[in-house]
């Protein structure tokens, strides 16, 4: 597996992935919860080999990423996700790159596109409809009932459990997701080292508490956030990739979002497939990717 490399902006150490550093083109892999870069190792080679050099980098919270200052909130508001990602672009002085997301990572890309109009030249999003931030969104009780973490982390109970038994918290959901039998034991333990890092469940904890209003964002942030919520309409062509067995998000939950885009925007369901397209159909999210930027 590949080495991460680390590039320092205003707040974190970035880490992350690389493949094919001298491609013509650039994608920025970034992934979910509860995941990490690794996910991305089946389609990032079929990327690069498709003349794309691709990145892969770990969100704040996830090891090896890391904060660069012990004062710094350890927030995992929604939209901090999206200005690390600008600031990971500026920092490398990548030039419109495609952006790819799953889960976290396609909150993250897609406020990204939200905060700066033209940053991206695609914007790709698995497993997640757009518009979908916002606390007081409606929900089916199907979806509610899906979302029991979600509630789970807002008590004491939760906090507990995601700060002392964190491995087999997130075991769970890659157990419960996608259908039985989806994943390797090792391919888990492996995603399971972005866990171990000291911030990770403050940042955890926070991101899913701050979504629905339990708990209060980090100031810095307070103009992205009045800029993505409402969730503002994007300009850039978006392409959206949804399991149509993802027992998480339900494939329904991205329906219907074709107002939000200005421009180009498809979407596409997979058979057979859950919460995690990228590991569990990699060539059909890499042609997807491909046929959809070229």
């Amino acid at each position: 597996m590949n080495a991460y490399n680390y590039v320092s902006t205003e707040r974190l150490d970035i880490a992350y992935l690389e493949w094919n550093p001298q491609g013509a083109h650039t994608a920025v892999l970034l992934h979910g919860w509860p995941d990490s870069p690794e996910c991305w190792k089946s389609v990032a080679p079929m990327l690069a080999a498709a003349d794309y050099r691709v990145l892969a980098p770990a969100l704040r919270g996830f090891a090896p990423t890391r904060f660069r200052d012990l004062a710094t909130p350890r927030s995992g508001q929604l939209s901090a996700l999206g200005r690390d990602l600008l600031d990971l672009i500026d920092a490398l002085n990548l030039n419109r790159p495609v952006l790819v997301g799953h889960d976290w990572g396609a909150r993250a890309a897609a406020n990204a596109c939200g905060l700066r109009e033209d940053i991206a030249s695609s914007l790709v999003m698995l497993s997640v409809g757009y518009g979908t931030n916002d606390p007081d969104q409606p929900l089916t009780l199907q979806q509610a009932r899906n979302y029991w973490y979600h509630w789970l982390m807002a008590t004491p109970r939760g906090e507990r459990v995601v700060r002392k038994d964190r491995n087999a918290f997130a075991k769970q959901m890659w157990d419960t997701w996608a259908p039985t039998g989806w994943y390797d034991t090792t391919d888990f333990d492996e995603a399971a080292r972005a866990f171990e890092g000291d911030d990770w469940a403050e940042v955890v904890l926070h991101s899913y508490r701050h979504r629905w209003g339990f708990a209060e964002g980090d100031p810095v942030y307070l103009q992205d956030e009045a800029h993505l919520n409402p969730a503002p309409n994007l300009s850039v062509a978006t392409l959206v990739l949804h399991g149509g067995a993802d027992t998480c998000n339900h494939p329904d939950s991205s329906k219907g979002r074709e107002a939000f885009f200005l421009g180009r925007y498809e979407r596409k369901e997979i058979d057979g497939v859950g919460h995690f397209p990228q590991r569990e159909a990699p060539q059909e999210v890499a042609n997807a990717i491909l046929k959809f930027c070229q």
